[in-house]
Order: C-alpha cells, then sequence, then structure tokens
C-alpha cells in the first residue's frame, strides 16, 4: 500500500504539500521499477498490486492537477 497516498478530500481541508506529492512520484518510480523487474522475469501476474497501486497514484495526482488548474482558471490575470 502507497505510503504516501491520502485521499482526496472533496472541499475539505488544504491541498497537499509540495513534499506529499514528491513522494509520491518518487514512490511512483520505484513502482514502475518494479513492475518493470516482475515483467522481465516472467512474473507478471505478481504485478497486479504494484499496477493498482500505481493507477490510483496516478489518479490521485491527477485529480490534484485538475482541481489546481480549475482554481488557476478562476483566478484574474495579472498584468505586469
Amino acid at each position: 500500500m502507497s505510503v504516501a497516498f491520502a485521499p482526496p478530500q472533496k472541499g475539505k481541508g488544504p491541498q497537499p504539500n509540495q513534499d506529499t506529492i514528491q513522494k509520491m512520484l518518487d514512490e511512483n518510480n520505484q513502482l514502475i521499477q518494479t513492475i518493470a523487474d516482475y515483467q522481465n522475469s516472467g512474473k507478471a501476474t505478481e504485478c497486479l498490486q504494484y499496477q493498482q497501486v500505481l493507477h490510483r497514484n496516478l489518479v490521485y495526482l491527477a485529480t490534484v492537477a485538475d482541481s489546481n488548474q480549475n482554481v488557476q482558471a478562476l483566478l484574474p490575470v495579472s498584468i505586469l
């Protein structure tokens, strides 16, 4: 199970900080390496649990990015 994963809370609490996101990106890197290692050694069925965690992490990161993008769209454009 993901160490960095925190389920998204709609409208509750602050957005995750940069450290949390970086931990999840580092974890995703490790998950991808583990999945590749298992696949290269012919153990594709052992990959499933890692693929599920990776998928969950990617969906979470996409949700965070999308919510940040929506917030940015509402902000006025600053003119320098």
